[in-house]
């Protein structure tokens, strides 16, 4: 199967366990098993926030301290994009492209689905509780909504304890 013919597939990773958890277990199920032929062609998007909304307030002050705040961001970002080549060359994919978006993650991903033309996005489940989850909004619901591909939400599993 030529590349062009190869549908692409969209994982949407930050710098949680679960997106890491995510992106090893589509790893694990789509692309390792077909050796140097996977079915997709992958691409892992890390949406970075921009630093007024990582902050989140306004007023005198907040201008000073929005450039320590963007430095820290990109900090992560790399972190991000460094640690998800890792896991793909680890798991000798070695044609993924690793994407860092300045955005909200929700936005960010729908337009990477678009842009791709992906049939599908892979994203993690933070496991939050109601409260969170209605306060912060999920990504993955929001996805499940509103991107234009099969959206699968990779979930760990509960650890017994």
């Amino acid at each position: 199967m030529a590349t062009s013919e190869k549908q692409a597939m969209v994982v949407g990773i930050d710098d949680s366990e679960h997106s890491k958890y995510a992106l090893e277990w589509t790893l694990d199920h789509f692309f390792a098993p077909f050796a140097s032929n996977p079915p997709f062609k992958l691409f892992v998007v890390h949406a970075k926030p921009t630093a007024s909304s990582a902050v989140g307030l306004a007023g005198p002050g907040a201008a000073d301290v929005l450039p320590y705040v963007d430095a820290d961001l990109r900090k992560i970002a790399a972190r991000v994009v460094e640690k998800a080549k890792e896991l793909c060359l680890g798991k000798s994919v070695n044609d993924a492209v690793v994407e860092v978006v300045e955005g909200d993650a929700r936005n960010v991903l729908c337009e990477a689905v678009e842009k791709h033309h992906a049939s599908m996005l892979v994203v993690g489940s933070h496991g939050y509780g109601a409260i969170k989850r209605a306060v912060l909004g999920s990504v993955s619901d929001y996805c499940a909504h509103h991107a234009h591909c099969s959206v699968m939400i990779v979930k760990r599993p509960k650890i017994k304890h």
